[in-house]
Parts: C-alpha cells; sequence; structure tokens
C-alpha cells in the first residue's frame, strides 16, 4: 500500500521535476515580433506598436525595462541558458534594429532588442497556460519627450542604481573632511608601464580632486601631496588624526592576464574582519584603534569586539559611498570593471571607524585605460563623479541625523 502510495506520488510530481532538471530553454520558432494590426493609417503613416512573444519551455521569473541612447528594450530571465539560441533569427527579427542575447549574471541571462523608435511598454506578462510558457510584451509608440527609459542606461545594464536625482541647490561639503591617498610614492613607484609609474598617475588625480572638493566647501586631507613613501598603517593613522569622516585610496594597479579592465571600487570584505582585528591590535597602539576611545591595558578580546561594533555602522556606509560613487562613474559614461564594486582585504579598508573606500582608477597596464588615466579631460570626468558622489553620501549621512559621528 505503502508503495503503491509512493509511485502515485512520483507519478504526479514527474512533470515538475523534467522542468527542474535544467534552465529554461527559448524555442526560437514558436517566438516572434510582429507588428499590431491597429488600422491602415497607422501601417502607412506610422509609428506603429510592435507585439513580441517569447515561447519558453518552463515559466521562470523575468524582469523588463528600457534604455535609451539608442531606445532598448531589455529583458532579464532567471534559470534561462540562451547559449546556441538564434535569437537574432526569430521571426521578425527585420523589424529591429538589433537582438542581442548572452549571460548577464549568476543565474540571469539577458536579451536586448534595440528599438526601431521611442516606446513605452504598454504591457507585459508570462501566460503559462499552454504547453510552453508565453512572455508576451506590448510596446506602444511614443513622442521623444515621452520616452521615459531608465536614467542612466550604463547603470541600468551593470543592475546598478540609478543615480539619485541632484536637486537644483548646490550641495555643499561643508563639515565634511575627507582623506585622499594617493598610494604608493617614494621608492615605492607601484605597477609601471612605458615612462608612466602608477605613484605619479594617482597623486596627480589626487591633486586634482583636491582642488575640485575643496571648491565645493570639502576639507581634504591628503596622506601625502608630493613623492613621498607613506606606510600603510600611517595612512589609516593619518585619516583619524584629521578627523576624517571618509578615506578614499586611490591606484592605478597592473591588471593581471586574461581580465577585464575598468574602474572598480573596493570594499572591506566582511569575511576577513577577525584577521584586520588581530592585525590592528598588534600594529596600532591601543589608542589609535578607535577615535576618541583609548583600549590602552584593555585584552584583545575587547578590543575586536569593538572594533566588529564599530563595523556595523561603517561597513553599510562604505558600501552606500562605493554604490554612489560607481553609480556616478556610469552615470559619466567611465568605463567600469564588469564587477565594479568588490570586496578585499587592503589594509587601508581596515579602519573600524571611517568609511573607506579604494577606488581603482583603471589599470595602467591596459593600453586604453592607460590613455584614459593620462588624457585630463578623462581626468576632469572623473574628479567630477568622484566630487558629486561624494557630496551626494554626504547628503545621505547628514539625513541619518543623530547617527553621525559627533
Amino acid at each position: 500500500m505503502i508503495r503503491k502510495a509512493a509511485l502515485l506520488v512520483l507519478a504526479l510530481l514527474l512533470p515538475f521535476m523534467a522542468h527542474a532538471q535544467g534552465p529554461a530553454r527559448i524555442d526560437v520558432g514558436a517566438s516572434s515580433v510582429t507588428w499590431q494590426d491597429v488600422g491602415w493609417w497607422q501601417a502607412v503613416f506610422g509609428p506603429r506598436a510592435m507585439d513580441l512573444s517569447l515561447a519558453l519551455d518552463q515559466a521562470v521569473p523575468y524582469r523588463v525595462f528600457l534604455v535609451g541612447d539608442p531606445a532598448r528594450l531589455v529583458i532579464d530571465l532567471k534559470g534561462a541558458n540562451l547559449t546556441a539560441q538564434d535569437l537574432p533569427q526569430i521571426f521578425g527579427h527585420d523589424l529591429l534594429h538589433a537582438v542581442r542575447s548572452g549571460s548577464f549574471q549568476r543565474g540571469w541571462s539577458r536579451i536586448v532588442l534595440e528599438l526601431p523608435g521611442p516606446y513605452r511598454v504598454a504591457s507585459a506578462g508570462m501566460d503559462t497556460r499552454g504547453a510552453l510558457a508565453r512572455l508576451d510584451i506590448a510596446l506602444w509608440p511614443v513622442a521623444p519627450d515621452q520616452f521615459t527609459p531608465r536614467p542612466s542606461a550604463a547603470a541600468a545594464l551593470r543592475n546598478l542604481p540609478d543615480p539619485a536625482v541632484l536637486s537644483d541647490t548646490p550641495i555643499r561639503g561643508e563639515g565634511l573632511v575627507v582623506t585622499l591617498d594617493p598610494g604608493h610614492g617614494g621608492f615605492d613607484p607601484g605597477a609601471q608601464s612605458d615612462d608612466i609609474t602608477e605613484a605619479e598617475l594617482v597623486l596627480t588625480f589626487a591633486l586634482e580632486l583636491r582642488e575640485a572638493m575643496q571648491a565645493k566647501g570639502i576639507t581634504v586631507n591628503m596622506t601625502r601631496d608630493k613623492d613621498d613613501f607613506v606606510a600603510l598603517e600611517q595612512r589609516m593613522t593619518s585619516a583619524r588624526a584629521a578627523g576624517s569622516h571618509l578615506l578614499i585610496s586611490l591606484h592605478a594597479d597592473a591588471l593581471p592576464k586574461g581580465q577585464a579592465a575598468g574602474a572598480t571600487v573596493y570594499v572591506w570584505s566582511n569575511s576577513a574582519d577577525d584577521r584586520a582585528a588581530r592585525q590592528l591590535a598588534a600594529r596600532h597602539e591601543r589608542k589609535d584603534l578607535l577615535l576618541g576611545m583609548d583600549l590602552t591595558g584593555q585584552d584583545d578580546a575587547l578590543a575586536h569586539a569593538l572594533m566588529d561594533f564599530a563595523r556595523t555602522d561603517t561597513q553599510p556606509r562604505s558600501e552606500g559611498y562605493a554604490r554612489q560613487l560607481t553609480s556616478r562613474m556610469a552615470l559619466m559614461g567611465i568605463g567600469l570593471h564588469g564587477r565594479p564594486v568588490q570586496g578585499a582585504a587592503f589594509s587601508v579598508l581596515k579602519s573600524p571607524d571611517i568609511t573607506s573606500v579604494l577606488l581603482e582608477l583603471g589599470f595602467i597596464t591596459d593600453g586604453y585605460d592607460r590613455a584614459k588615466m593620462s588624457d585630463p579631460l578623462w581626468r576632469g570626468r572623473m574628479v567630477q563623479a568622484v566630487t558629486e558622489a561624494t557630496l551626494g553620501w554626504w547628503k545621505d549621512e547628514a539625513a541619518r541625523g543623530d547617527l553621525l559621528r559627533r
């Protein structure tokens, strides 16, 4: 009896188990792009409404949005495999300017359709009543001034939040103290390519950034403002002595072979907290571990616990600043690494009481990145992006009220 019941349950589950065995696939032959039949006048004078229908062998979560310059419809499918799928040959593909597809990020695939003009998504839904799941999207043409894509195509396509819309009132940085930390220096030139060194390149950028920030009312502390060597631990101590709210360490490293280039922002990796606490306790005097708190005579367990407690506040701030910065860089058209925000156990990110990020401007060993970083016009855009991101972050910090450092 029990065996019969088990076989019955298995029989009922088999259809679902079959779908769960692998990722979803698109049936290209059963999919299409067609004009909507709404009347002869639209067919003659245009623009015409459009229907997109994607047939999948199983239902999957999806998201749909528009980006501009040029107008594109983006479709993300979770748990779908588009490898070897001939989507550019979908029926009606000639109604579009281009069709591209591929993997997007872990567990997601992406389809990008370049539209013949500005459209809006009139409706989108997944129909699961037939043998195939069907994602139907209706697109209606709109006037150019009524086209409402995501504010930043670069941010949207990298799955970053849209940059914050700044008010007409200029944001000032009075009360904000930022430490700029140009990496390397002195007998440590950092990465090198041709006659250019990382140390001199990031110092040039830091001096330009200091000028822009000071013009906005930000108090700027520099760990070095000339070609000097500064030990890693002294850089953190300098930031703390200046009463800094934010530490930005600047680098332009060598590019490991086969890895993608582009600007990258690093924050402290939570997985390395314990090691950081041990290193800090060993290398710093106790009175320098936490601002305003002398831990002389206290045991390591207490020091580590207090640092962990402090990081519960500073870590989210660091991550928030990293998001602000990458969004602003994307808005300014600055090329970003495929993973623009990453975690790392860099020494300059270890401070438990100061918001800290490490900004790789690019990679000096990559010809394209090196040319950009040597270009004053590109540096000007990057300086603007960092300054605006810092002011935006400071505005958000001000909204935290009592949570700000006193």
